[in-house]
């Protein structure tokens, strides 16, 4: 006891710094071996990339004494290698091609009931980037690269939108579920009682209030203001006076309005399918709605499946065909082998038009981006849309291009640069993402000061006080 006072006496800090429990001291511990174990594996990344005869005898020991994590390394590196080549985009041959299309068109020819599984890969045609490819807007962002795109009001549909039309006339497509938010099967005169958009549209807007929900149909973005868990649009219902909000699901959200995601429909769709056919779609997200596949069937009565994508899939292995190309090119061969003519888009038959809800002029105000309008439509109003002209949206001598910093910024045409190209970030084309890439960034350099000072501390602290044998956390 005397002892103890002495030393108190001695060191009278020790008597203001309270005891470190044993958890705590475990979770310090802890903290410093995970340090220590990511210290050592940068060490021995370095020591494999040399040659045999670059190694000194200290790097060779030390490799035998860790083949635990050598192995662990292995392992990490063909799993990069595997996603790595599962992100590669293939195309068969022409003479492969020709045989796989022949094979699908008979498939199609023959199908009772027929459903379409669409993604961003229909929409490449029309200058809107896929997700996941090579220059898509997860892979750019995920890099930290900004998405530059034009304008996706001046997007058009393309060959597969319109064969899809055509085919849906004859008969031989009885429903599509699309992932896209752009719109493109909509203004492709596709039936909307046909399409189910499960993500959503970037032109409709609705009030959830009204029972019905009262659908309202844009000429513009409606998600210039949205993002992730705040939907609402800055209009309101002409019927309840209450906010409308967009139809865009997330990532991490579930869809919260009827229209136009229609899942009623598509699940009734898929239930009666016996062939099923998805196009540019990588599946990652759809395959995780087991009703959609007739999972509750046995493996016999399933509907045939055909993937038409340039990109792996998980759904492969499970295909009765698969064909790697692009899907305008494979729908073309499609048609000429149906004997069927591909319709051709005009601006002035699109249905959207007539579907458009007249803006009230208060609500003029309430967006800046680029309106979509019929060739005649920039220097003269229309029954659709109330336009005045301090207010008219940008026609298509310019773009817009909105910054980083959600700033919108008119660029003309006829400038020195002769601008094509625009940086945009509506509420659904990856600012989601984006966000989850500067917070994971974030957080991983927080965790590493953090590590760093509580080596620091335990060190200083170690020369001042005894050492605790102490436990890992959870043994």
């Amino acid at each position: 006891m005397a002892t103890e006072e002495g030393e108190i006496n001695q060191n009278p800090a020790k008597l203001c710094r309270p005891r470190r429990s044993s958890a705590e001291s475990a979770s310090r511990t802890w903290v410093s071996q995970k340090a220590e174990k990511k210290t050592k594996e940068k060490r021995i990344k370095v020591i494999l990339k040399k040659s045999e005869e670059e190694r000194t005898e200290e790097e060779r020991a030390l490799l035998e004494t860790s083949e635990d994590v050598v192995a662990e390394l292995a392992r990490r590196a063909r799993q990069r290698q595997c996603v790595k080549k599962k992100m590669e985009e293939v195309e068969d041959s022409a003479e492969v091609l020709a045989v796989k299309t022949t094979q699908l068109s008979e498939a199609i020819s023959q199908a009772r009931h027929l459903v379409v599984y669409t993604g961003a890969g229909v929409s490449t045609a029309a200058s809107i980037p896929d997700y996941r490819g090579p220059n898509g807007v997860w892979t750019l962002l995920q890099k930290g690269l900004d998405v530059t795109t034009t304008s996706l009001v001046d997007a058009e549909p393309t060959l597969t939108h319109m064969s899809l039309v055509k085919l849906q006339e004859k008969g031989l497509v009885q429903h599509i579920v699309s992932q896209n938010c752009d719109g493109l099967h909509l203004r492709s005169g596709f039936p909307q009682d046909a399409l189910s958009e499960v993500h959503g549209n970037m032109y409709i807007e609705v009030c959830t209030k009204c029972k019905p929900e009262n659908v309202y149909t844009r000429l513009f973005d409606v998600t210039e203001r949205t993002a992730k868990f705040r939907h609402d649009t800055g209009r309101k219902c002409h019927r309840c006076r209450r906010p409308l909000r967009d139809t865009i699901v997330h990532f991490g959200e579930k869809g919260a309005v009827d229209q136009p995601l229609n899942w009623k429909a598509g699940i009734e769709a898929a239930d009666d399918a016996d062939m099923i056919l998805c196009l540019g779609s990588s599946l990652k997200v759809l395959r995780r709605y087991p009703f959609l596949w007739g999972t509750d069937r046995s493996k016999a009565l399933r509907p045939k499946l055909y993937i038409v994508n340039l990109q792996w899939t998980p759904k492969d292995s499970q295909a009765t065909l698969k064909i790697n190309g692009k899907c305008d090119e494979v729908m073309k061969m499609v048609m000429d082998r149906l004997q069927l003519d591909v319709p051709v888009y005009q601006r002035s038959q699109d249905p959207i038009f007539s579907l458009a809800i007249q803006l009230k002029s208060a609500e003029l105000k309430t967006f800046t981006t680029k309106m979509l309008q019929l060739s005649d439509m920039c220097n003269n109003n229309t029954d659709t849309q109330i336009l005045t002209d301090d207010l008219k949206p940008v026609c298509d001598e310019q773009l817009v291009a909105t910054s980083p910093g959600g700033d919108t910024v008119k660029q003309d045409r006829d400038s020195k640069d002769d601008v094509k190209l625009c940086t945009l970030k509506p509420g659904w084309f990856g600012k989601g993402c984006r966000k989850r890439v500067v917070k994971r960034r974030r957080s991983s350099q927080v965790s590493i000061e953090c590590v760093k000072e509580e080596v620091k501390e335990e060190g200083m602290e170690t020369e001042e006080t005894t050492s605790v044998p102490v436990s890992q956390p959870g043994q």
